[in-house]
């Protein structure tokens, strides 16, 4: 019984959201590319290719709290190589039909090369460009980081570079 009604004040809840609040989540998602640096045992860095899938909530137009999750993979190449960043911070921006934005995300890294694996502290401070293409649709023409790690013993700044699609809710 008790489940019921949690049930049923979650969608009353749901229903209750008022039209404002449309247009306050957006939604990324698409390619991304990331230089990895210092790797161990003198292994050289790696240019890896993957997926990078965000989301933001925003308290105003122009400010927001972003969270990110990135996977890059170097395969099918000797050594294989592999990073996932899972990071979360403010996100400002301008909002227009062309609308720049800056953020600052901190968070956990893990990097993978050659068998060896580490984890890190990781953050990404950097920016990009939306471009609105429809009401609830944008294409990230650019997104640029600097992901800033310490795998493997020492401080990395990897550069990442994205472009995908934005759905606005």
């Amino acid at each position: 019984m008790t489940r019921r009604i949690l049930v049923l004040l979650g969608l009353l809840f749901l229903f209750s959201v008022s039209a404002r609040a449309q247009g306050e989540v957006e939604v990324f998602g698409g390619y991304s590319y990331q230089g990895l640096g210092r790797l161990p045992q003198g292994i050289p860095g790696r240019n890896l290719s993957g997926v990078e899938i965000a989301a933001q909530y925003k308290f105003a137009d122009w400010l927001g709290i972003a969270g990110e999750v990135d996977g890059h993979f170097g395969l099918p190449s000797t050594p294989a190589s592999r990073s996932l960043n899972i990071l979360v911070g403010p996100q400002f921006c301008l909002p227009n039909r062309i609308s720049p934005f800056a953020q600052i995300l901190v968070g956990y890294g893990h990097g993978y090369t050659n068998g060896i694996w580490d984890n890190s502290f990781a953050a990404a401070i950097g920016g990009g460009i939306d471009l609105r293409v429809a009401p609830m649709l944008s294409w990230r023409i650019i997104e640029g980081d600097d992901v800033i790690t310490r795998y493997f013993g020492g401080i990395e700044h990897n550069p990442k570079i994205s472009t995908g699609l934005v759905l606005r809710f």
